[in-house]
């Protein structure tokens, strides 16, 4: 009994981990866009928004290790670089985005102050907090996570028990494609990837005397609870959004329209409600970030608090320019890194997933190469016109859908192992 509570109290940290209320603006939306589509854009949404974070919280369980310890394999120095970057983007990108959300749905419509001040106001307090580490933190993450989660299933309830709607054609032409692409944006495989270094550390910490096999389990049962929470509350969302896609204006944008389904469900004072725990939710996501962010660069720099307190100041100042734009404009500039982090990001997790002897460095360094310079022309099609990138298209199959890297990479996988097979046969050492 003392096991599965712990699994339970595990898996509802992690969810609390991955739970970012800058998250929940996405899923409604891809609804209210696909439709009569929407269980289409679900499967491709929820595949890299909760299965992906799933296999990269399995890997941790098999590695036992850090963010640092999936690129080991192609090497310290790309291992230590992949890293550096996925630690300054979640600083750039989506720690800003929490203080335009918060601007967006929890203070520009009820005292329309300027975003600037918000975010100046905003990442003062992240300072504070993140410097000094207070238990506020906990009890927020403890307690505030579950309230927003049962807000948010009492809307989707209402949603889905509430008046039929005709559901309006969705827009996109590739809809699991859409959806998958879309779940870049939440940054889940990202989170998996350095929550679940996070959590192999304390249970490190708090079992040391747990076996290697105990540990797996618990990682895995709780990384279970976790995603299954995420799953629910996505797919819910993505199917309101749908319901609604024929009742509000087809230009809304995202952080509206999450306040319009609260409206529409829950009257005006559950959306003040809402407005307020989000905003409280952004807040303790952002200062997780911050602090993950500068414990990274702390270590890196041999335990220096001095760093630590640098990182943090120039992260916040970082927040304070960055969160003052948008919402759509943070999202639209996280598509250009999230094209080249993404593919990098999804191979290091399957790779450590497979058996030892069908990944060994050279299959490691093989396949992250080519996921790398098959991801150019994704990025490319979002800087120069798509026309002059025909060739490319009609050469890499999914190139067109911004997926070229898939193929090459799975062939590199199979072509490298083919050949260490042979040799294998023949007699040839290999590594």
């Amino acid at each position: 009994m003392n096991r599965l509570k712990e699994t339970f109290v595990l898996g509802f940290a992690m969810f609390a981990s991955f739970f970012g209320a800058g998250n929940l603006i996405l899923p409604p939306m891809l609804g209210f866009n696909s439709g009569n589509e929407w269980w289409k854009v679900s499967i491709g949404f929820l595949l890299s928004a909760t299965v992906i974070p799933l296999l990269a919280l399995f890997g941790h369980a098999k590695l036992q290790g850090t963010l640092a310890d999936f690129g080991k394999k192609v090497s310290h120095r790309f291992a230590i670089v992949y890293s550096i970057c996925v630690y300054v983007i979640v600083i750039i990108l989506p720690a800003p985005r929490t203080a335009a959300v918060t601007h967006e749905m929890s203070v520009q419509p009820y005292f329309g102050t300027s975003p600037l001040l918000t975010s100046g106001v905003y990442f003062s307090l992240v300072f504070l907090f993140a410097v000094n580490r207070g238990v506020v933190l906990d009890i927020l993450g403890k307690y505030l996570t579950p309230i927003i989660g049962i807000i948010l299933l009492a809307i989707i309830g209402l949603g889905i028990y509430g008046p039929e709607t005709v559901l309006q054609p969705g827009i996109y032409s590739s809809p699991i494609i859409g959806g998958f692409l879309e779940g870049y944006q939440t940054y889940d495989a990202i989170a998996g990837l350095v929550v679940g270094g996070i959590v192999v550390m304390s249970i490190n910490n708090s079992h040391s005397k747990m076996t290697n096999r105990d540990k797996n389990l618990l990682i895995g049962r709780s990384g279970m609870v976790a995603m299954m929470g995420l799953f629910v509350i996505y797919l819910g969302l993505i199917y309101i959004g749908s319901k609604y896609n024929a009742v509000f204006d087809p230009e809304i944008s995202r952080t509206e329209l999450l306040s319009a389904l609260s409206t529409e469900t829950m009257g005006k004072t559950g959306t003040v409600f809402l407005a307020v725990l989000v905003a409280l939710s952004c807040f303790t996501t952002a200062v997780s970030i911050v602090v993950g962010a500068a414990d990274f660069f702390k270590e890196l720099m041999g335990n220096s608090q001095k760093v630590y307190t640098i990182v943090v100041g120039t992260s916040c100042l970082i927040g304070i320019f960055m969160g003052q734009f948008e919402v759509k404009i943070i999202i639209d500039l996280a598509v250009y890194v999230l094209m080249f982090l993404y593919p990098i990001s999804i191979v290091l997790i399957l790779l450590n997933l497979c058996p030892e002897k069908f990944a060994p460095k050279i299959v490691f360094r093989t396949v992250v190469f080519l996921a790398i310079l098959f991801s150019i022309p994704d990025f490319l099609k979002f800087v120069i016109p798509v026309d002059n990138l025909e060739f490319v298209y009609r050469s890499i199959p999914f190139s067109r859908d911004a997926l070229g890297w898939v193929l090459p990479a799975f062939s590199g996988f199979i072509l490298v192992n083919l050949i260490l097979w042979i040799k294998g046969r023949s007699g040839s050492a290999v590594e």
